[in-house]
């Protein structure tokens, strides 16, 4: 494949016509045309309908334009490193993370990455959705204790674990397995969580047992704290999201769920070069542990 023909037909179809790719790079119109006739001719597809008023890709031009457009963008990043003699971090960095980690911890990291590093816009999307980093064009996502992905890379950033937490003054009936059919306990939690079923707590005294009562349910563990906060029951939440709440005597911490410890990752795809903007962001997060 003709790579600077490529690049050009990639620059077209960023800026939505051949004007606009050739007052954005200064290149001439009428070399951006032919390079993308080389293009078409050498992959043996259309690539662009000139029949229309407005620049419209084909399926094959949309197809090859998201699949080059990120990789293209990184080799050029790294040619620039090169070219320069060092690899100085810049251009734009998206990164995708769950809404909790995202208003509890990034902020900070956020701020004092882009003090640090000034040429490198950062933008970060609140989302607990499982993104996928290729067809919704990030560079980077943050996952909780993710599945194995062949096409993902990363590391681990940090470990956390839930507490169970209630308002002061309200009195949590734990149990020992033997006393398992007591009533239950009004709790509050995500929406989608079962209705039933135990919490296993572990305690100073050992293995305790709360039968939940899910009376509220949220959509996010944002509003799961407030309504705990606002006295509503007992909840499971993550001890990054509640403790700044204890320390402050606002909330409680009766124990702490049984099992192994929550992993967060920051993945990219594992295609794509590491650029110097996505290592900095990862030495960044590796400082929140």
């Amino acid at each position: 494949m003709d790579l600077p023909a490529l690049i050009d037909f990639n620059l077209v179809a960023t800026h939505g016509g051949f004007g606009r790719a050739s007052r954005a790079s200064g290149r001439p119109k009428a070399t951006l045309s032919r390079k993308v006739s080389e293009l078409e001719a050498g992959l043996g597809v259309r690539l662009i309908d000139r029949g229309s008023k407005t620049l419209r890709l084909t399926g094959e031009g949309r197809a090859l334009h998201e699949r080059t457009q990120g990789p293209l963008a990184e080799l050029l990043e790294a040619e620039q490193a090169v070219a320069s003699g060092a690899s100085v971090p810049s251009g734009t960095l998206r990164v995708s993370a769950p809404i909790v980690l995202a208003h509890v911890l990034l902020p900070k990291v956020a701020a004092g990455f882009v003090a640090a590093y000034p040429q490198v816009d950062l933008e970060i999307v609140a989302e607990d959705r499982k993104v996928d980093p290729v067809d919704d064009i990030y560079d980077l996502v943050i996952r909780i204790d993710p599945n194995p992905d062949e096409r993902l890379v990363g590391r681990r950033i940090l470990e956390d674990e839930r507490w169970l937490v209630a308002a002061p003054g309200r009195a949590v009936a734990l149990r020992t397995e033997q006393d398992e059919d007591g009533p239950a306990e009004v709790a509050v939690g995500r929406t989608g969580t079962p209705s039933d079923g135990v919490w296993r707590i572990r305690t100073g005294d050992g293995l305790r047992i709360l039968r939940p009562h899910l009376r509220l349910r949220f959509s996010s563990l944002l509003m799961v704290r407030d309504a705990i906060l606002a006295g509503g029951g007992v909840a499971l939440l993550p001890k990054l999201l509640v403790t700044e709440d204890i320390r402050a005597g606002r909330l409680v911490c009766w124990g702490v769920a049984d099992g192994p410890k929550v992993e967060i990752w920051a993945l990219q795809n594992s295609r794509r070069l590491s650029s110097s903007k996505v290592r900095a962001f990862l030495d960044a997060l590796g400082r929140m542990a």
